[in-house]
């Protein structure tokens, strides 16, 4: 039935304006309870809807803003742009977000929420987008967009049926976060709290290997990303092993020896040091890397257990964020990664925590072949 489903522009069904701003905006920022609600992009959460903000405005800022009501659709329009929330409040928006008011209530909320979010429309929109550093939507590019405008009863059954899977989603990713939690106890339990207690003598991570910066080709050359060598951003990182699956591009040798990536041999610590500081992997296949991530290769096996130094840069993660720097985009010097102090327990125990973990990653795997089959 869907392929019979009539199709309609946004813009023929919505209406679509862009917020904006009073300005300066810390003149009209109040504590009044009278306030007006002052929605951002930080009162989001996963949830579809925004129920509460963070700040109100007074009354005669909403002049020189937009006013927004519970039922409207906000889309945000810049960053994370084309992200769609249904409001459960009202108030006003800057003009960092686009609303889309349903003219006519021809759509069941849900519906029009989960076909703005699918990513068959964000890539509608990233092909629209503009922009240099941050791509930007405007308000004439999302009235082009086409929607589905099946029967109010055929919109809500798809509805139904959408919250329903994402339900077991949000319970399957709480049953994996539970069990990395297990995994971060276990590891305390073994070794203590390294970044405090003395359990064991550290060693600077220089002395215990070589590091290695990546790069990008030049994307100017299309024949470089026509190989089979898997390239990778900070994006692939955050599991404990990862292979050429997630990879951002696939290069060909010649991409490697005209650009400062580096192949690195499978089975050592991929680490993020910009766009993502602090995400780690180790890899399980042979791959390249970008500017934003350093290689630990080197480490002595027959003294250490590969995926116990994982899980101690693991635990430095509010540390890194506390010391990244710089101007447009945040990051750890090398030096600062290079100079963490790794605990030395005997190799014994480093291998019974590895063992513990890969027993524990076998749940998760099994967890998320469920959560995949839903």
């Amino acid at each position: 039935m869907k392929n019979k489903w009539q199709y309609r522009k946004i813009g023929d069904v919505c209406v679509v304006e862009r917020g904006s701003s009073p300005r300066p905006i810390d003149q009209f920022i109040t504590e009044d309870g009278g306030g007006i609600n002052w929605i951002k992009i930080g009162d989001t959460t996963e949830s579809m809807y925004i129920t509460e903000t963070a700040q109100k405005i007074k009354p005669e800022g909403m002049k020189k803003s937009r006013y927004v009501e519970p039922g409207d659709f906000l889309l945000s329009n810049s960053m994370s742009f084309g992200r769609p929330y249904i409001l459960k409040i009202d108030g006003c928006i800057h003009d960092g977000w686009l609303v889309l008011k349903d003219k006519d209530e021809i759509f069941d909320k849900r519906f029009l929420y989960y076909y703005l979010s699918s990513k068959a429309t964000y890539q509608k929109f990233k092909h629209m987008a503009v922009g240099g550093v941050v791509n930007n939507l405007n308000s004439e590019m999302v009235r082009k967009i086409d929607v589905p405008v099946p029967s109010k009863d055929e919109q809500m059954d798809t509805a139904d049926l959408l919250d329903k899977i994402c339900n077991i989603i949000s319970l399957r990713k709480r049953e994996l976060n539970c069990l990395d939690d297990l995994i971060r106890a276990r590891f305390v339990e073994m070794f203590g709290d390294i970044r405090y207690e003395e359990k064991y003598q550290g060693i600077p991570l220089r002395r215990l290997c070589t590091t290695i910066s990546g790069g990008t080709p030049s994307t100017k050359c299309s024949e470089y990303y026509e190989g089979n060598i898997p390239w990778i951003s900070t994006v692939s990182l955050g599991p404990n092993y990862i292979d050429g699956s997630t990879a951002k591009g696939y290069i060909t040798q010649e991409a490697i020896d005209n650009s400062a990536t580096k192949l690195i041999p499978a089975g050592n610590i991929l680490f993020g040091t910009r766009v993502g500081v602090g995400k780690s992997s180790i890899n399980d296949v042979a791959l390249c890397i970008n500017q934003d991530i350093v290689a630990i290769v080197g480490i002595d096996k027959n003294r250490f257990n590969v995926l116990f130094i994982k899980y101690v840069l693991d635990t430095y993660q509010s540390y890194y964020d506390s010391i990244k720097k710089g101007a447009t985009i945040l990051g750890i010097t090398g030096d600062d990664l290079k100079n963490t102090l790794i605990p030395v327990p005997p190799l014994e125990l480093q291998n019974q925590f590895a063992d513990f973990v890969k027993v524990v990653d076998k749940s998760k795997f099994t967890k998320t072949f469920g959560l995949l089959r839903c």
